[in-house]
């Protein structure tokens, strides 16, 4: 692949040469006037150097002077009597030079201008006249064509990547679905023919939106790999400026490449940057506006003979313009999900071949405690895996690593602070309470995956859950068991320690039980007493505001039924430890002596060896109970 400058010169390089040398010329002057007296350069090298006389000098010393030169400029040279010379300004006076001339002394008045006069009157307006012809050539376009838009996209180009790519199908996991989307565009590429024979017309633009990671321009680069077709990639950015017009000027000129070349792929990435929606908008974004009117003219001026097709991406559709959205300029829209499990297995198979990974690494449990991830994602955590493989000396990424890595993306580095023995043993305990509800709601939610009390970004221990498979939707009955798998911790404190010791560290579990609670009420109508009304509205951008458009009588009904779901939730976790209060403390114990237990670990604990083999299945979801 190599950077192409699409834009050629503009032809003014003459007057450019010229007005260097003029300019050059200008600033020497300005440097060798300074030893230029006169006309004359002064010797250096003269035994004496002249002596500075004041008008009062001169009026006294009239009889002493034997020579007087007086230029233009009122300055008058010589030497006097006894051959010293001299430099003086004096105003001009008839009668003193009348007396100086009787006293026996020479005197001469010129009024010429010598040739460094000449010059430092006319190099100024030469430099500025050869200036404006070069400005009024570029701006009626020199011989190039283009005006001074052309001539300052020559000297600000738009990065263009060109060439044919090597990347396909096979570089791209995970979104299997979309590649099938993208297929009818490489069979057109190649075979456009049967399209003609029944009419159909391909899409001329195809919007890839979704969120960061997800692979939108590698899909877009193995589109092009796939029909073996020149890949043009842009972004969004590289069209503004500060110069009013630029941004259409480059718009043309890209569109111009393409059809150069066609067939071929033009990818544009963040078009947001362009696209947005027209509106009243301020000044500032005329230039934005016209660069997109000029994308839609482009768009719609395609044939279906040019062969051209234009993929963008975003990562927010919501704000394109809709004539950019409409049938004949992005014909197709594709949204690119986060992969599923065996989409994020995919990724991991394909990422791996590049990193020697221990044949003991199952990437089928890696992808599992990899929810939510993109597949930006997963490839940086088998390098941070590989990073801290060779941190530890492995010779191979281990399975250590790869958790390492993971703990690390998800929740920090970890950190060597000093506890007080009173504080490592109450997050002992709090963690363990979250293990143990963990463990007893296990038919319902995901399988305890490890336990920890090593204090890792602002979270002094941690429970970790790990899904089985995906999931889109939970149960009520989930939901509950979740809300008291959050407020075991601080369960635990009060059964343990008392009320009056019960800490700040169960704040990020009631915040993540309330959130789940609120949502479950308002957006789900799980509620009996609130019903199946949707309280929440979509706000432009995707975003959920609670109890948007909820009257006061909602409100506070919509509070109370928060409130009584995170206290029945309370009251469940605190009956399930006080009830078993010596497995719990057993926990805790161990969680202080090995500071970190495995899901088998903590599952031997609370239901014995025999209970751990039998448990093979569960149902899917994510959790995670943090300490903060």
């Amino acid at each position: 692949m190599k950077k192409e400058n699409i834009f050629k010169k503009d032809g003014s390089k003459f007057y450019l040469i010229a007005f260097a040398v003029l300019f050059a010329a200008l600033i020497a002057r300005i440097v060798f006037v300074g030893n230029v007296n006169n006309g004359t350069i002064q010797n250096v090298t003269n035994a004496k150097a002249p002596i500075e006389l004041s008008f009062s000098d001169v009026l006294r010393r009239s009889g002493d002077i034997k020579t007087m030169d007086i230029n233009k400029d009122n300055v008058a040279t010589g030497v006097l009597k006894d051959g010293t010379p001299y430099r003086a300004t004096i105003a001009y006076n008839p009668e003193l030079l009348e007396k100086i001339s009787k006293n026996g002394a020479s005197v001469s008045i010129n009024n010429r201008e010598s040739v460094w006069d000449g010059v430092a009157r006319w190099l100024p307006i030469l430099v500025s006249a050869v200036f404006l012809i070069w400005l009024f050539k570029i701006l009626r376009g020199g011989n190039g064509g283009g005006g001074i838009t052309r001539s300052l996209i020559g000297q600000n180009p738009t990065k263009i990547t060109t060439g044919k790519t090597k990347t396909t199908f096979k570089d791209v996991a995970g979104i299997d679905s979309e590649k099938q989307e993208l297929m009818e565009v490489v069979d057109f590429l190649k075979n456009k023919e049967k399209f003609k024979a029944l009419g159909a017309r391909v899409p001329r633009g195809i919007l890839l939106s979704g969120e960061p990671g997800t692979g939108k321009t590698l899909l877009a680069r193995a589109v092009a790999g796939e029909a073996n077709v020149p890949f043009f990639a842009t972004s969004g950015s590289d069209f503004s400026g500060i110069i009013v017009g630029l941004g259409v000027a480059k718009i043309k000129e890209i569109f111009e490449l393409a059809k150069r070349n066609a067939p071929c792929i033009l990818f544009m990435d963040e078009i947001d940057a362009i696209g947005q929606s027209r509106s009243k908008h301020t000044i500032n974004d005329n230039d934005r506006e016209q660069t997109l009117n000029q994308l839609l003219i482009e768009m719609d001026g395609f044939s279906n003979e040019t062969g051209i097709i234009v993929i963008a991406a975003t990562n927010r559709p919501d704000m394109l313009d809709k004539a950019l959205l409409r049938p004949g300029r992005f014909d197709r829209q594709i949204n690119i999900e986060l992969p599923n499990l065996e989409g994020r297995r995919d990724i991991l198979d394909l990422h791996a071949k590049k990193f020697k990974i221990s044949e003991h690494v199952s990437m089928m449990d890696v992808a599992r405690g990899t929810t939510g991830f993109s597949g930006a994602d997963l490839e940086n955590l088998l390098n941070e895996s590989a990073l801290h493989a060779v941190r530890a000396g492995h010779k191979v990424v281990e399975q250590s690593d790869i958790e390492e890595a993971r703990d690390k993306i998800l929740m920090g580095p970890k950190k060597n602070r000093k506890m007080r023995p009173e504080d490592i043993k109450l997050t002992a305990y709090h963690e363990a309470g979250h293990a143990f509800v963990g463990v007893h709601y296990r038919d319902i939610t995901d399988p305890i995956h490890k336990a920890t009390i090593v204090p890792r970004g602002r979270a002094l221990g941690i429970v970790q859950h790990m899904p089985v498979d995906d999931k889109v939707s939970m149960t009520l009955e989930e939901v509950r068991a979740n809300l008291a798998i959050d407020l075991a911790g601080r369960a635990a404190e009060e059964v343990f320690f008392g009320k009056n010791k019960i800490t700040t560290g169960a704040a990020s579990d009631i915040e993540m039980a309330t959130n789940t609670a609120r949502r479950s009420i308002t957006m789900a109508g799980l509620s009996e007493k609130i019903g199946m009304v949707a309280i929440n509205q979509a706000t432009s951008f995707g975003q959920k505001i609670a109890l948007e458009n909820a009257s006061e009588k909602t409100a506070e009904a919509v509070d109370a039924e928060i409130r009584a779901w995170i206290e029945n939730a309370y009251k469940d976790a605190k009956n399930l430890v006080s009830k078993n209060k010596a497995t719990v403390d057993k926990l805790a114990k161990a969680l202080l002596d090995k500071e970190t237990l495995s899901g088998e670990e903590i599952r031997e604990i609370v239901l014995g060896k025999k209970a751990v083999a039998k448990k093979k299945t569960t149902k899917p979801a994510k959790k995670s109970n943090a300490k903060k």
